[in-house]
């Protein structure tokens, strides 16, 4: 047989199938068709890998790529990281689509769409039958369920609960930014959140938001928040390791549409209104997201009210508010059954300058944090699990598609990256073309009327709650 492309001489490092040395790795129409010391079979194409790392394909479980949040340099910004799969944790899913299908780079992609007052339902207290309409609309649409934005744009409790419980009975995917109209996003958000999921599966985004040390020591918050996580084995959750969050400095009627863009402000000292909001941009605690040279940038001062104005506000913004004693704690801590407090490391990426499972993640297995096995683990083998393609993706075994990212463990950079089989990156040059959208069964006609390929993911298919094995690392 004549492989499509073999890469030689890199240590592979693929907790799930149990490799961990050096080997050649083949593909051959997609797939991952031989892992071995060395392979003697003819390729169309040969890659040096020696001194590099070969993992399987990022999977970044935390993503905004949609015209409202991360925009178009989305794709692009994941590519450059070593992202070979993404989910993005808000839509609009119409905007998701448009954007892949005109500024795809290769990546695998899924979309879970938001319920937000004003937008996708009309009140902060919408009814099972409007949810039930929502979920159906979103679904045609592309999505494979539902994100509740808590932090930023609350429900009721009781709305909260009717969205969790009507996925669980659709087997559709859910994920709660922790927070209701009468709590915030902190320990008791994500205590009340983890209560109202009331069993069910589900997806509990950037625990590191919820203990920023705002009423007591960051790290003690962090080990709070992992307590809490223990107490739920229905609950899947991520975090990140970036200092800065993502927020939108959209104001309506002079103040900040955003719950958390307003609760920063009044953090740093400011008004939440739109004089708080410039004097906070000048003085460099909210920073602009710009793009320049088709990636986001952070900017303060003058440049950056200019463009906030230019943008009528409707631009994104950050602050730098992670505390590294959350952060770190939380990517690393671990429960008594051996697995970790939080399941996923992500990083709220995309659009948002923030894409760094490489620069972030791999400094933690420099520093004999994380054994690198365990870094595979967090952000390709067990989203892999979640997202219901361990079949296909999160491993190299022979059969799975060819994901893979080659990274140089010492300067914690990406170098090469495939998405079944097809170049993504090649030395800080993004070359892939096109997304592969995973969608629920009636959303195919509408991804392949954008010229978008398909992944179907069948109801239930995903699966956001917490393994109680350690398998695998």
């Amino acid at each position: 047989m004549t492989y499509d492309l073999i890469l030689r001489g890199g240590h592979v490092c693929d907790p799930r199938s149990g490799v961990n040395h050096v080997a050649d790795i083949a593909f051959e129409g997609g797939k991952i068709a031989e892992v071995a010391g060395d392979i003697t079979g003819p390729a169309l194409q040969e890659e040096d890998v020696t001194g590099l790392h070969v993992l399987p394909g990022l999977i970044d479980s935390h993503v905004h790529v949609s015209g409202w949040m991360g925009g178009a340099a989305g794709h692009r910004m994941l590519a450059l990281a070593g992202v070979t799969t993404a989910l993005d944790m808000a839509g609009p899913i119409d905007s998701v689509m448009q954007i892949a299908a005109t500024t795809g780079t290769g990546l695998t992609l899924a979309c879970i769409d938001y319920v937000r007052p004003g937008h996708t339902v009309d009140t902060t207290n919408p009814l099972m039958p409007e949810l039930e309409d929502v979920l159906a609309r979103a679904r045609v649409a592309g999505a494979v369920g539902l994100k509740i934005l808590g932090g930023h744009f609350p429900l009721t409790t009781e709305a909260s609960g009717r969205v969790i419980d009507l996925c669980a009975g659709a087997g559709a995917h859910v994920a709660f930014h922790a927070g209701t109209l009468d709590t915030p996003q902190n320990l008791h958000g994500l205590r009340e959140a983890c209560d109202l999921a009331a069993g069910h599966p589900l997806h509990m985004p950037h625990v590191n938001a919820y203990a920023r040390g705002f009423e007591a020591p960051a790290i003690l918050e962090a080990h709070e928040a992992a307590q809490i996580l223990a107490a739920y084995p229905n609950i899947w959750s991520e975090s990140y390791l970036a200092p800065i969050n993502g927020n939108s400095a959209k104001c309506a009627n002079g103040v900040p549409e955003s719950v958390a863009t307003r609760r920063n402000l009044i953090a740093g000292g400011y008004d939440p209104n739109l004089q708080g909001m410039e004097q906070a941009i000048l003085d460099g605690w909210a920073h602009i997201h710009l793009l320049e040279n088709g990636v986001t940038r952070l900017a303060t001062g003058r440049e950056a009210v200019e463009a906030w104005r230019a943008a009528q506000t409707d631009i994104g913004m950050s602050y730098f508010v992670n505390p590294a004693d959350t952060s770190i704690n939380l990517a690393l801590l671990k429960r008594d059954n051996g697995r970790f407090a939080v399941d996923a490391l992500a990083t709220d990426g995309g659009g948002l300058p923030r894409n760094d499972l490489c620069q972030r993640g791999l400094a933690l297995v420099h520093l004999n944090a994380l054994t690198l096995s365990e870094f595979v683990w967090k952000t390709a083998a067990e989203p892999a699990r979640m997202m219901g393609l361990s079949q296909h993706k999160g491993h190299l075994a022979p059969g799975a598609d060819a994901d893979v990212t080659v990274i140089d463990l010492e300067r914690r950079v990406p170098c090469l990256s495939y998405g079944g089989g097809r170049a993504i990156l090649r030395y800080g040059a993004v070359v892939g073309q096109g997304t592969t959208m995973i969608v629920a069964p009636e959303g195919v006609a509408a991804a392949q009327a954008l010229g978008l390929a398909t992944y179907v993911a069948q109801p239930g298919s995903f699966q956001p709650v917490h393994r109680t094995t350690a398998d695998g690392i």
